[in-house]
């Protein structure tokens, strides 16, 4: 099963919070912050801005989240990106 996002909707998968610390120290559950990016899965096709694989920030609070199998993914709007991130 697929999610086809309509008009200016894009779904992704949510990244995991890193359970590790840049100095090394393991944080238990209860301390990992909600990552507030994610990877596109795929666009609508109003969407202008943002391509398939897309790392995105998104405002947090704005999002439907659907799970299929063992797959979390969120549907946003194009205009709750607030911006891609580049390597």
């Amino acid at each position: 099963m697929t999610l086809k996002p309509l008009t200016n909707h894009i779904v992704a998968k949510k990244e995991k919070a890193s359970s590790q610390t840049t100095s090394g120290l393991f944080l238990p559950d209860t301390n990992k912050e909600e990552a507030a990016y994610a990877v596109v899965e795929s666009v609508g096709p109003e969407v202008k801005n943002i391509k398939k694989s897309d790392k995105i920030i998104y405002k947090e609070y704005s999002t439907t989240n659907v799970k299929i199998g063992d797959e979390t993914y969120i549907i946003v709007e194009e205009k709750d990106v607030l911006a891609t991130v580049e390597k």
